[in-house]
Order: structure tokens, then C-alpha cells, then sequence
């Protein structure tokens, strides 16, 4: 029997749950239907695709979720769980929707729709599991920025590359990615530099241990790329042992190159060519 409650706290327990919810998790939240309509006629919530109650202040992707009838995925997960997404990849809302279903379409509304059967099935959900998010950005972003996606949520997850490649992924993009996933990447900025300076033959290692502390990038035996990223924000302490350890690193023979986020994101080509001279006078070798 559904027990009398409230709508003050119904409030509360929308509150407590993002702002909204399925009917159906209401009512097995013990809501009585009447209830639900009184919170709704009051104007203190409101009815999406009648299926989905509503507060004002829930997110804006979850309410485009429930009008669009879909689940938040691929970059739009990948923003809400704090994957690293490089800068320049759009900011629409992209869902997940199932082949069939009667997901609203609306002219202009910058919805980007992934319509696939779910790897991981969902419930009542508004949003997709990771793995399915994964299948998608593979799918919707280049291959480059792709693999930082997937750097990224591997750390952000803790999933083993191991654990990635056992995956049933149903494209071939998901699957090629899989397989390329190393799991090391400090950040995506780190993803950035090793893509590029693999392809060209470098032999590029990363999280490598020198001198009593981790370095982000070593190429060949000798060149040791440090990056300081968007929030690199140290304190004074902080940035006395890593210049400590720089100049530790070059007594030892190592080149020491640090790199900014704005450099990497903004000025490849420079950073590029930098890396390049360096390769050329042979500090990435051992003499």
C-alpha cells in the first residue's frame, strides 16, 4: 500500500535525486500519483513527456534527455563524469537512443542522436553506461581525439586496458580503440603529444620513474617532456621540487622540456617543431 506523502517531500526527494525521476521510481518511492499531481499543478515541477517529473533547477541535460526520450552519452557523459575533452570537440547534446524508439526529433535543437542497442542495458535511466558512451565517441570523433576520450576514461574509471579489450564492443572503431589504449595518460594533454610523436617513429614512454620521481613523457632515452596543464595551478612548494628535479634530470644527462597546456592545445606546430630540433641534435640518445 503506497504510504501518504507529501509533496514538500516529494521536493525533497526529487532534490535529492538530480531534480528528476520516472514516474515509476516515484511510485516506487512510495508517491502516490495524487501527490505528483499536486506538486506538478502547484508549478513546483513539472511534467516532461508525461513519464518524467521534473524540478526546476534539475540539469539541462538530463531534462533534454527525458523531452528527446534518450540516455546522455558520448561527449556529453564524457563532460558530466570529467573525461578530459579536448577544447575544440562541440558542446550539443548527444543521446543515446534505441533503434525504434520514439525518440522526439525537433528541428534545430542540437541533438545529436546515437541510435544503438545498448551494450549495457539501462533501465529507466537518463544516463548511458560508460561503455556504451565509449562505443559512440568512437564512432562520432576522430580517431586522435577519440583515443584522448578513451585515455581519459580509463583513468577517470580505473578501467584496465585489460578489462577494455574484454569489452563486446559491436564496431570496429570501439574495438581498433580498445586495443590501442594504454592506460598511463597523467591527462589527455599527455595523449596530445604521444599520438602525434608515435606516428613518427619515436620511441615514446610515459609515468617513467628518473631520479626519484615520476616524469610524464620520456622519448628515446634522454628527452623528458613535462606537462603543465590548464589547472596547473602548484603551489610554491610544489614548484620548488619540480624545478628541483629538472635540474636533477639535466645533471644527469637528461634534456628537460616543459610544455603548457596553451602550447600543446594552441601552438602544436611549435611544440612540434621544438620536439623536432631536440630529435635532430640527438638529445633523445643516450652519447
Amino acid at each position: 500500500m503506497v504510504s501518504r506523502r507529501t509533496p514538500q517531500q516529494l521536493r525533497d526527494w526529487l532534490a535529492a535525486n538530480e531534480g528528476i525521476a520516472h514516474r515509476e521510481q516515484i511510485r516506487r518511492a512510495g508517491f502516490s500519483a495524487a501527490t505528483v499531481r499536486v506538486l506538478v499543478g502547484g508549478g513546483d515541477a513539472a511534467a516532461i513527456r508525461r513519464s518524467w517529473i521534473a524540478l526546476p533547477g534539475a540539469a539541462a541535460d538530463l531534462r533534454g534527455a527525458a523531452a528527446s526520450g534518450g540516455q546522455i552519452s558520448c561527449l556529453s557523459l564524457a563532460r558530466r563524469r570529467g573525461w578530459w575533452v579536448p577544447p575544440a570537440l562541440d558542446q550539443g547534446l548527444h543521446l543515446h537512443v534505441l533503434p525504434g524508439s520514439a525518440s522526439v526529433r525537433e528541428g534545430n535543437d542540437a541533438v545529436v542522436r546515437h541510435w544503438t542497442k545498448p551494450l549495457v542495458a539501462g533501465g529507466r535511466s537518463l544516463i548511458a553506461s560508460v561503455e556504451d558512451a565509449l562505443q559512440h565517441i568512437a564512432g562520432c570523433v576522430d580517431r586522435d581525439g577519440a583515443l584522448v576520450l578513451w585515455e581519459s576514461a580509463a583513468r577517470t574509471e580505473r578501467l584496465s586496458p585489460d578489462a577494455l579489450r574484454s569489452v563486446g564492443w559491436t564496431s570496429r572503431a570501439a574495438r581498433e580503440l580498445s586495443t590501442e589504449v594504454q592506460g598511463l595518460s597523467d591527462s589527455g594533454l599527455e595523449t596530445l603529444v604521444v599520438i602525434p610523436l608515435r606516428r613518427r617513429g619515436l620511441r615514446v614512454r610515459q609515468q617513467v620513474k628518473l631520479a626519484g620521481r615520476f616524469v610524464d613523457l620520456l622519448v628515446g632515452d634522454r628527452l623528458v617532456l613535462q606537462i603543465d596543464g590548464f589547472e596547473f595551478h602548484a603551489s610554491s612548494g610544489q614548484r620548488s621540487q619540480d624545478i628541483a628535479h629538472d635540474a636533477e634530470l639535466r645533471l644527469r644527462g637528461f634534456t628537460v622540456i616543459r610544455l603548457s597546456y596553451s602550447q600543446i592545445v594552441h601552438d602544436w606546430p611549435g611544440v612540434e617543431r621544438i620536439i623536432q630540433r631536440a630529435v635532430a641534435a640527438g638529445l633523445h640518445r643516450d652519447s
